[in-house]
């Protein structure tokens, strides 16, 4: 039978027990995050130390709202450098067993340390010698006594007025599990670009493995003219190339300078200049910004911004000319 959904109360509640409600929850997950402190100590250490000594991979387990809570555990664990996932231990029982190999380590979640489901794949899980550690809220439960290492994750209280709606002991053993993520992460001296590997699709990963190399343009796309070219064929060179802008180069390809639309506009200005007859080289810009292509897009997004520009020219070591890129090639790979 479905379970029924109570009717309101015939007086709906005050803003100000709405609140009080709200805040009294925050306030009981609040003190019992705060109680985990003392407890990271030497069972916390030996915890990181089998994650770190492990060759295969971290399974994690755990029934109804501890399983939710297990699969983000396992999450947050593979994105940050320790490879995990989640298992649930009813289907372990029917054959997902055969996803936990002899060198991987168990990380396994209930607030009783007395679900059934856990219990029945422990002989199995011990019979391989793969190590357990347990989060439960009672030491002296079945699957804490059974546990390499036990992690304290007893409450005071749920912040369920009925005491019955795992809430703070859920929030507990996330935070465990945070914790836990974070000093493996620290140990392994996991960087922001490991992360943005995993995570190549997302905005970090765009900007931390994204390279000038990968958007930019090359070759015969590259605008560009020699210092003798006229004002008429350096503007056809920008128009033709759409960046806004043109490298000015020597014969051997070497950067000497930039015309952009802002030149442009200055020549347009000044009276004294000979548009007709004025060479690219008497209007163009001396010691442009430039990048190098090994740098990362963001990079450029960066030196655009600071130096109110909307194109560079790409470089090499020794000033040659192998790029150019605006800020609408770093708009379409979403780099800004």
């Amino acid at each position: 039978m479905n379970a029924r959904i109570a009717p309101p109360a015939p007086d709906a509640p005050s803003p100000d027990a709405i609140t009080r409600s709200a805040r009294t929850v925050i306030a009981t997950e609040a003190t019992a995050i705060a109680a985990l402190e003392p407890r990271i100590g030497d069972d916390f250490v030996a915890a990181c130390r089998l994650i770190l000594g492990c060759k295969g991979r971290v399974v994690v387990s755990g029934m109804g709202k501890s399983g939710h809570v297990g699969r983000k555990i396992a999450a947050t664990l593979a994105s940050t450098g320790t490879p995990a996932f989640f298992v649930h231990p009813g289907e372990a029982s029917h054959g997902d067993l055969g996803m936990i190999l002899p060198q991987d380590v168990v990380l396994a979640i209930s607030y009783s340390g007395e679900t059934d489901e856990l219990l029945f794949i422990l002989p199995v899980i011990k019979r391989q010698g793969i190590p357990l550690i347990a989060i439960t809220g009672r030491g002296n439960s079945s699957l804490a006594r059974e546990a390499d290492v036990h992690l304290d994750g007893s409450i005071s209280s749920e912040a369920c007025p009925l005491g019955l709606a795992p809430t703070t002991s859920t929030t507990v053993a996330l935070v465990l599990g945070d914790a836990l993520a974070i000093a493996l992460l620290e140990a392994r001296g996991f960087t922001s670009d490991d992360f943005a590997r995993s995570h190549p699709a997302g905005a970090l990963g765009r900007r931390l493995l994204l390279h000038i190399s990968d958007v930019m343009h090359t070759g015969d796309d590259v605008p560009r003219v020699p210092p003798d070219a006229s004002l008429t064929k350096a503007l056809m060179e920008m128009t033709r190339k759409r960046l806004g802008m043109t490298a000015v180069v020597d014969a051997d390809q070497r950067l000497l300078g930039v015309f952009t639309d802002g030149d442009l506009r200055r020549a347009l200005d000044d009276e004294e200049v000979d548009l007709r007859g004025a060479r690219v080289a008497d209007l163009m810009t001396r010691g442009p910004k430039t990048i190098g292509a090994e740098r990362l897009a963001a990079e450029a997004a960066q030196l655009m911004e600071k130096h109110q520009i909307h194109a560079l020219l790409v470089v090499d070591d020794e000033q040659h000319v192998v790029g150019a890129l605006n800020i609408h090639d770093l708009l379409r790979a979403r780099v800004v």
